[in-house]
């Protein structure tokens, strides 16, 4: 049996009190408006941005501040005391460049799927494109699956 109709007829079954009739209506209204409301709701975890620094190969601001992090892959470290070589230091510096070009300054649209490191972690596309498989594409990255080790960007010498 359908939800409303049930809950209507519960609310006029064995003369319940006043307040429980009253909620079992209250429910039934609920139960008719709640998907064409959920259907107007936006997913919250979807959103645009524009992009005002790039941070790194998998990481960049936005103008309102957020911190944004490729979800899914690992770029070579920038910085030299995480950097694990000198070599990753350098891809990280190409990959960086790289995702400058592609982003700095433009619009992207992310969804969220998590946090790490108080930045939000997301799938990005631009253009049409995901953002993640581009830079894997080029070069600049490299899947990192959840749960599995960081890539060694020093084996590659």
């Amino acid at each position: 049996m359908p939800i409303v109709p049930f809950l209507l007829a519960l609310a006029s079954r064995a003369n319940p009190p006043w307040h429980c009739r009253a909620r079992l209506v209250l429910l039934a209204l609920a139960a008719t408006a709640a998907p064409a409301t959920l259907a107007r709701v936006p997913d919250a975890r979807v959103a645009t941005g524009t992009v005002r620094t790039v941070t790194d190969g998998d990481t960049f601001r936005l103008t309102s501040g957020d911190r944004i992090r490729i979800a899914g892959i690992d770029a070579p470290e920038t910085q030299a005391q995480r950097a694990r070589c000198p070599a990753e230091r350098r891809r990280g510096e190409a990959a960086k460049a790289r995702l400058t070009t592609m982003i700095a300054g433009r619009s992207i649209r992310f969804t969220r799927v998590g946090r790490s490191y108080n930045r939000t972690v997301a799938t990005v596309r631009h253009g049409g494109h995901d953002l993640a498989t581009r830079l894997v594409e080029s070069g600049d990255a490299r899947w990192w699956p959840r749960g599995k080790a960081k890539p060694d960007w020093c084996q590659l010498d």
